[in-house]
C-alpha cells in the first residue's frame, strides 16, 4: 500500500473565489532521486508565480501540487548527496518543472538548497528563499553590480516580496543611492524601513519626481511602462524585468543604449541543474541575515496549509496590494 501525504493543490483552472480554486489532497509520498532531499515542510509562503501558475496552467483533473519557496527539516536523501543529512534544517524555493512545496514532504534537488537562517524560525525564513534568490540574481548577475558600483538604483514594487529584499541587498551591498516606488503611507514607511533612501509615488509622474533620471531600474510591472524607462534612464543604463507582458516592443530603449535583462530564478533548476550556485547565493543571504544585516519580509503569518487559508493567501496576492509577503505554518 501507497503511503500517502497531505498536500494543497488544484485540478482545473479556476477563479480564487471558487470553492475549488484550490483542494486539500491526499497524494503518494515521493520517493528521493540521486541528489534529492525529502524535507519535511513546516512552512510555505505564496509568490507572483503560484497564481501566475494556477491561471495559465490546467492540469486536466490530475492534481498539481503548488509553491516555490519552503522551509523545513531534511527527512531523508538521494544516494548522491554530500551538502546534507537528515535533521538539517534548511530553506530553498525548488523548480518550477517539479511538484510545488504545499505538501507535507517534498522533494528538492540539494543544489538549489541551504541551510535555514539559524535566527529565523521556519515562518519568517520561508518567506525570503524565491525573493533573495531573484532580487540577488537581478543585481549580481544580470546587472553585474559589485560593491564598487555607484549611480541610481530604481526599484518598482519596492513593497512587494522582491523589491523589499532587493531594496535590502543593494543598500547594503552597493554603494548605489536606491529609490523605490510605493503609493500608499504604509508601503512608503515600509520600503523607507528596508533601507531605501527615498520612495517615489509609482502612481505619479516619474520623470518629475526623478530630476536627473537613473542607472538602472528594476520591473516587476513593465507593460505600458518603455516609454517612461526610455525618458528616465541615462544613457548606456539598464532595466531588469521579472514579469513578460505580451507584445512587449523596447525599440523606444535603442536611443540611449539602454540594456534589457530578464530574471527567472527557476532558469538554473531548469537548464543548469549542476550549479551549485543557489546554494551559495542562499547560504549567503543566511549569512547577512543571522548578521541582521538583511531581515524577513513576513508580514501575515497563517497557521495551517490547507485549500482554506491557501485561497486568503492567493487572494491577498491577486489584491496587488500586498505587502511583503505572506507564510503559511504546518499541516
Amino acid at each position: 500500500m501507497t503511503d500517502l501525504m497531505r498536500a494543497v493543490g488544484y485540478r482545473k483552472n479556476l477563479p480564487i473565489s471558487d470553492p475549488d480554486s484550490l483542494l486539500d489532497l491526499e497524494v503518494p509520498v515521493p520517493t528521493p532521486g540521486e541528489h534529492d532531499l525529502q524535507v519535511r515542510v513546516a512552512a510555505v509562503s505564496v509568490n507572483p508565480v503560484d497564481v501566475k501558475v494556477r491561471a495559465g496552467s490546467d492540469p486536466g483533473g490530475e492534481p498539481k501540487i503548488l509553491g516555490y519557496d519552503a522551509a523545513g527539516v531534511v527527512e531523508r536523501v538521494g544516494a548522491a548527496v554530500t551538502l546534507f543529512k537528515p535533521g538539517d534544517e534548511v530553506w530553498y524555493a525548488g523548480s518550477i518543472a517539479r511538484p510545488g512545496t504545499n505538501s507535507e514532504l517534498h522533494l528538492v534537488d540539494e543544489r538549489i538548497v541551504a541551510r535555514k537562517p539559524a535566527s529565523l524560525d521556519f515562518a519568517a525564513a520561508a518567506a525570503l528563499p524565491l525573493t533573495a534568490l531573484t532580487a540577488w540574481e537581478s543585481l549580481f548577475d544580470r546587472l553585474r553590480l559589485t560593491s564598487e558600483s555607484t549611480g541610481r538604483l530604481l526599484v518598482l514594487g519596492a513593497a512587494g516580496g522582491v523589491g523589499a529584499v532587493l531594496v535590502q541587498l543593494a543598500r547594503r551591498l552597493t554603494n548605489l543611492e536606491v529609490i523605490g516606488t510605493a503609493s500608499r503611507p504604509e508601503s512608503r514607511q515600509y520600503v523607507l524601513d528596508r533601507g531605501a533612501h527615498s520612495v517615489v509615488d509609482h502612481h505619479g509622474d516619474l520623470a518629475a519626481q526623478l530630476d536627473g533620471g537613473v542607472n538602472y531600474v528594476f520591473s516587476p510591472h513593465s507593460a505600458g511602462m518603455i516609454d517612461t524607462f526610455a525618458e528616465i534612464i541615462r544613457p548606456y543604463g539598464a532595466v531588469v524585468a521579472i514579469d513578460e507582458p505580451d507584445g512587449l516592443d523596447l525599440v523606444a530603449l535603442k536611443s540611449k543604449s539602454i540594456a534589457w535583462h530578464w530574471e527567472l530564478m527557476f532558469t538554473r533548476a531548469l537548464y543548469d541543474p549542476t550549479s551549485l550556485a543557489q546554494h551559495e547565493i542562499l547560504t549567503q543571504v543566511a549569512a547577512l541575515v543571522d548578521k541582521d544585516v538583511v531581515q524577513s519580509t513576513l508580514t501575515v503569518s497563517i497557521d495551517g496549509i490547507n485549500a482554506v487559508n491557501m485561497k486568503r493567501a492567493h487572494a491577498a496576492q491577486e489584491s496587488g496590494s500586498a505587502i511583503g509577503k505572506t507564510v503559511l505554518s504546518g499541516f
